[in-house]
């Protein structure tokens, strides 16, 4: 006599077998504001992808009208002192937000990321010693650690995307080391270890990839405020060198002499930087929810 395997049981085993990140990829596409953080994500790439062929004039040409001019059918978010199309240049700023965002966290990542293997997996002075630098870092807040090293190595987009790495990199270093810590009595890891793998191999493949996922949601966030970071670098005239460079910081400081007088430039390179930071910290939070296999969606 056959028996049949209940729908239930078979949907159950079904949704198992996806594994940590199916399930957690699951949860996300249920999750509403992940998805709306994933739109503007998404708009915001696709603006500093094409934004040659996207912007309706050139970012640097002037004289295209009366300087300060209002928002018309023309020029949809006015001109600038200089007569240079605002909406153009907030759309070529885009690409240098995303740039300096995307370059910046994964140099902070990869540099936080060594340092917090070092101090979770050696553990001991190491750990004491290269957490006592970290204490150090995150003692001072980022924005004035940022301020000080673009003063010190000058102005450029090199020395903006080191800055904001370097005020990134001990909160990832922090966060990897505490999750390492919190793997060294799990139970696949005393398996691994009374089956003989040595420190090397415990921390790399066994350890590491399941202490990714804190990394991965900090990085996401990480990305909102290095955008924020670099748009307030420029906002204090600690910018890109050449000021004709759209660059959204640079232009709310060019807005902010005119405020009276023009007040409508303050909001593109506003709205721009909001939505950017907003999306970032919205999927963000939706891949903390996703990837938490304690929330069951």
């Amino acid at each position: 006599m056959t028996t049949r395997t209940p729908p239930v049981t078979l949907a159950v085993e079904a949704r198992a077998s996806r594994g940590l990140w199916g399930d957690a990829f699951s949860r996300l596409r249920r999750n509403k504001p992940a998805i709306v953080g994933m739109v503007c994500i998404v708009l915001f790439v696709f603006v500093a992808i094409t934004a040659p062929w996207l912007a309706p004039f050139d970012p640097n040409k002037g004289g295209l009208g009366k300087s300060f001019e209002a928002p018309s059918l023309a020029h949809l978010a006015g001109l600038d002192k200089l007569g240079r199309d605002e909406l153009s240049r907030v759309i070529f700023g885009a690409r240098i937000s995303l740039l300096v965002g995307v370059v910046s966290v994964t140099v902070g990542l990869l540099v936080g990321g060594v340092v917090g293997v070092l101090a979770g997996g050696l553990g001991g002075k190491v750990d004491m010693v290269l957490m006592r630098i970290v204490d150090v870092m995150l003692a001072i807040p980022g924005i004035l650690l940022a301020i000080g090293i673009v003063a010190w190595l000058g102005q450029g987009l090199v020395q903006i995307m080191l800055a904001v790495a370097v005020t990134n990199a001990p909160i990832f270093a922090r966060i990897l080391r505490g999750s390492l810590l919190a793997l060294r009595d799990a139970e696949f890891v005393t398996v691994a270890r009374s089956m003989g793998a040595d420190g090397r191999r415990l921390v790399l493949r066994h350890m590491l990839p399941n202490a990714l996922t804190a990394l991965i949601v900090a990085a996401t966030l990480a990305l909102a405020t290095a955008i924020i970071d670099v748009a307030g670098l420029g906002f204090l005239g600690l910018g890109p060198p050449d000021p004709r460079t759209a660059e959204w910081g640079t232009m709310l400081t060019d807005s902010t002499e005119a405020l009276r007088r023009a007040p409508h430039l303050i909001f593109a390179p506003g709205i721009a930087i909001v939505l950017s930071a907003i999306g970032f910290n919205l999927l963000g939070d939706g891949l903390r929810e996703s990837l938490d296999p304690r929330l069951k969606r």
